[in-house]
């Protein structure tokens, strides 16, 4: 079963959403492959660092309004093992973060240089949109901090990152984290576990009988 997921770096429930699909894919008795799909949320570009939370409450009508939304995340990711820490958090442009993630996938570490991104951003309170600051996020998975800054100096990965931001648009993907398994089944959302591992048996189930006949 190959798995495509067009996910964003700061989106919460793309962060819920791999866990989540970690876990069903843990309980599935098939094999599974996963890629991860670039995808930009908000590809305005943010010229200073600011606060997650500033950057809300701007967005969605007020501080208040803001810490509904982050109190309500927080809980649902608690649930599920994580922590996101939202006072922490910087709002960032995630072109970058992604090439860098296409970087990574080169050296077969893409699900670990994303997994350590979302934490850099949930976590640690740290800047994705700056380069020298993702180069120290590659450096903290073992991998070339320095050939990792070189390669975000350079146009390396553009293309890549264009791609899958093309085929979302292709695809009619409008939010994420959307998983495409098979290139003909999609999940939206980050659903319960329970619900991606049934949707996995349904699918095999269907495509042993499209083998059969």
């Amino acid at each position: 079963m190959d798995i495509q997921v067009w996910s964003d770096v700061v989106c919460p429930w793309c962060y819920i959403g791999k866990k989540r699909l970690e876990k069903a894919i843990a309980e599935f008795p098939g094999d599974v492959t996963v890629t991860f799909r670039a995808y930009q949320l908000d590809p305005s570009p943010v010229p200073t660092p600011v606060r997650t939370k500033d950057a809300m409450a701007a967005k969605f009508g007020g501080r208040e309004r803001a810490e509904q939304m982050f109190t309500h995340v927080a809980g649902i990711a608690a649930g599920d093992g994580l922590h996101l820490d939202f006072a922490r958090a910087i709002a960032a442009n995630t072109f970058e973060a992604h090439r860098l993630i296409a970087w990574a996938a080169g050296q077969g570490r893409q699900a670990e240089m994303l997994d350590a991104l979302q934490q850099a951003h949930f976590v640690k309170g740290i800047d994705i949109g700056s380069r020298p600051a993702l180069a120290e996020v590659a450096g903290s998975i073992g991998l070339d901090p320095a050939a990792a800054l070189a390669y975000l100096e350079s146009p390396a990965g553009t293309e890549a990152v264009n791609t899958d931001l093309r085929e979302a648009q292709e695809l009619g993907i409008t939010s994420v984290p959307t998983f495409v398994i098979d290139g003909k089944y999609a999940i939206q959302g980050a659903q319960e576990s329970a619900t991606i591992l049934s949707a996995f048996e349904e699918i095999a189930r269907r495509e042993s009988v499209d083998i059969d006949q």
